[in-house]
């Protein structure tokens, strides 16, 4: 799924990449590219900053503010899984809770879980990236 909107990593979001098990690199970079071409594909989302947030890659809506911060990564206590993590003070956990309950496992209002050993579901994880990049946008309208 790499495309030309997978824009090459900054030199500090590569380091942490690196720290990573070899398997879970890999899965966390799909939902990186993932994350990518959730926001080429939807409309008026514009570019995405790629940072850090608390030592772990966040993508941020920075130029159109249209959406929520997206954080990935692991729990060194816990490697055989990874989180995409959402702000806590919106309701898009619980959302994604009521509408994927037999698809994910949650933590709180937090965080997705997914298994490193288990395929990365994109369709259903691109439709949560896409309310957490459209949340700010999609809250103003109601």
């Amino acid at each position: 799924m790499a495309s030309q909107s997978t824009p090459q990593m900054g030199t500090d979001v590569a380091e942490v990449f690196e720290t990573y098990p070899v398997e879970l690199r890999a899965k966390l970079l799909t939902v990186r590219q993932l994350i990518f071409a959730t926001a080429a594909a939807t409309k008026d989302v514009g570019p995405i900053t790629e940072t850090l947030k608390w030592g772990e890659p966040a993508y941020i809506t920075a130029v159109t503010k249209s959406g929520s911060t997206i954080r990935i990564g692991c729990k060194p206590s816990v490697p055989d899984s990874y989180a995409i993590y959402f702000n806590c003070r919106t309701n898009l956990v619980e959302t994604f809770r009521h509408i994927f309950s037999d698809e994910f496992s949650f933590e709180g209002n937090r965080a997705i879980k997914l298994k490193t050993s288990d395929e990365v579901p994109m369709e259903p994880l691109a439709t949560c990236i896409a309310m957490a990049l459209t949340y700010h946008r999609t809250k103003r309208k109601k």
